[in-house]
């Protein structure tokens, strides 16, 4: 357990304690359960770890297709994964993994009569031999992607803190990269790119009768080589504009960093897909899945045990959220929380995310943490809300950057927020990332000012202790003791004791509750290359 900073107010140290404590001891728990646990998302990405990628004969995913059609939703089948089946139908048939992936969305090939003659011996030490031999090769390519981030950054420089990060805008590949040149040349530090939904989520929430707002169904006349019809987070789209977010960085003479954001279900394929398109950084929160995204606990943290392990392997940071809004106590009593118990409900499950993080094998330098709940600046008394939200993280997690994400608000609340920006920036002490909403035309602009709050916050800073008393503090003491109480209850009650009805309403599972299992005789190609196998 991180020991609370010592600039800390003595009041304040050992409820602090009490509440990482108390987190360690939930991440402990929950993250063995996790990294001993595999899901569809798990094995689909050792089905891109072979090398299988792009789009069947029916224009969609071929790894899901392949997962589709070897495990369906068949927990006993899932617990064995689709590695092995595969490596030994590679085996079997001698063709590439692309090709065989066909054959097996064709029906030409069948996973589960291969999975059959696993019970060999000799056939199953030949397939996992293979199943060896084609992680090797993909580690080999991410190795090299580490070695080649850090070379470049070297080469180039870093820029000075905070990084400024932007959003790009661009929803297919045929705009994206001359808008990701706008951007860098604008200012941008941080080019942040959102994925699309993945297949899996589509369909679990068409059966909800949702659909997700960023997805687009793909169209008969589509074509695969028209940029138009690529979306801007897909793998093909970032290798793309990976080689144009150096080629602006060139030009500017400092290191520019690609990040990506997924929807829910999708974090091991996003980790996967950073690692070999030498991605940046990674925003990755499964709290925030499970609180937000009605996804069901075991499957959020087994996907991102697994990718957290991976991204520690790549050298790729990950960005957690400040903690999720949690409501579902206050509906069930009917009473709305005050701002306290908000603040310290989404700081209780932020540290427990850290606490995951860490046992996942994330060192500091490979984690970033939001700073302030989005919903800070509508508060009625923000500044010294934003004082006790940073100085608290600051005292708990004194070696990890902070990022400052600018919210969704309405206009009053929305011209707040560069005021508070300043306050934490000097709250923080620096190494902070500052994520802010602008197309590329406006950019500079919020660049200057970002950079005007970052002086401001500097001079705060310079001012000591005694400009972050009274308010600030008897805000964190009562945050500390919210956050305190929903661990406690946590402990005690599970997961119910903060989570209302999932998606759909009563009696409907929580999203991807039927794809998470403990793992039998899957192959686990983390546990095989981490250990240096």
């Amino acid at each position: 357990m991180t020991q609370p900073n010592s600039d800390l107010d003595p009041a304040l140290r050992g409820p602090l304690e009490r509440v990482l404590r108390l987190a360690d001891d939930l991440a402990g728990a929950w993250g063995a359960r996790a990294r001993a646990s595999t899901t569809l998302a798990i094995e689909r990405a050792h089905l891109r770890l072979f090398g299988v990628g792009g789009l069947d004969r029916a224009g969609l995913p071929l790894a899901s297709t392949v997962v589709e059609r070897g495990i369906g939703r068949a927990r006993e089948r899932l617990g064995r994964g689709i590695a092995l089946p595969f490596a030994i139908a590679l085996v079997e048939y001698d063709v590439p993994p692309q090709q065989l992936a066909l054959d097996v969305t064709s029906g030409a090939v069948d996973l589960g009569f291969e999975a059959e003659l696993l019970a060999e011996p000799d056939r199953r030490a030949a397939a996992e031999g293979e199943a060896r031999r084609l992680v090797r090769v993909a580690f080999e390519r991410i190795d090299a992607n580490r070695t080649a981030r850090l070379e470049l950054a070297a080469a180039l420089g870093e820029p000075a803190r905070p990084w400024l990060a932007a959003t790009l805008a661009a929803p297919n590949l045929d705009a994206a990269p001359a808008e990701v040149a706008r951007l860098v040349e604008a200012g941008a530090d941080i080019v942040k790119v959102r994925t699309p939904a993945i297949r899996e989520l589509v369909l679990r929430l068409h059966d909800r009768g949702l659909e997700p707002h960023e997805w687009r169904p793909r169209g008969e006349g589509d074509d695969d080589t028209d940029p138009a019809t690529v979306p801007a987070g897909s793998q093909r789209s970032l290798a793309v504009l990976r080689a144009a977010v150096d080629e602006a960085a060139a030009e500017e003479r400092r290191y520019v960093r690609l990040a990506t954001a997924a929807p829910a279900l999708a974090a091991p394929e996003q980790a996967l897909v950073a690692a070999l398109e030498r991605v940046d950084l990674v925003e990755a929160d499964p709290l925030a899945e499970i609180v937000a995204g009605g996804v069901d606990p075991d499957r959020a943290l087994a996907d991102h045990a697994f990718a957290r392990r991976l991204l520690e392997r790549a050298g790729v940071p990950v960005v957690l959220g400040p903690g999720p809004l949690v409501v579902a106590p206050d509906i069930a009593r009917g009473i709305p929380s005050d701002s306290a118990t908000r603040a310290g409900r989404a700081f209780a499950l932020q540290a427990v995310g850290v606490a995951l993080a860490r046992g996942d094998g994330l060192e500091p330098g490979r984690l970033f943490a939001g700073a302030l709940v989005p919903w800070l600046a509508e508060e009625v008394d923000p500044l010294s809300q934003a004082l006790a939200q940073v100085i608290v993280r600051r005292a708990a997690w004194p070696e990890i950057p902070f990022v400052f994400e600018e919210p969704n608000l309405p206009d009053r609340a929305a011209a707040r927020w560069p005021f508070l920006l300043a306050v934490g920036l000097a709250a923080a002490h620096g190494g902070a990332v500052v994520s802010r909403t602008a197309a590329a035309a406006g950019l500079g602009r919020v660049a200057e000012e970002t950079r005007a709050a970052a002086a401001i916050a500097a001079e705060l800073s310079a001012l000591g202790p005694a400009a972050r008393g009274g308010p600030a503090i008897r805000h964190a003491s009562a945050l500390l003791a919210a956050a305190t109480t929903t661990l406690e209850r946590l402990a005690d009650e599970g997961w119910r004791s903060i989570l209302g009805e999932p998606l759909g309403g009563p009696g409907r599972e929580r999203l991807g509750a039927d794809a998470v299992v403990e793992r039998t005789e899957a192959f686990d190609a983390l546990g095989l290359e981490l250990a240096g196998g």
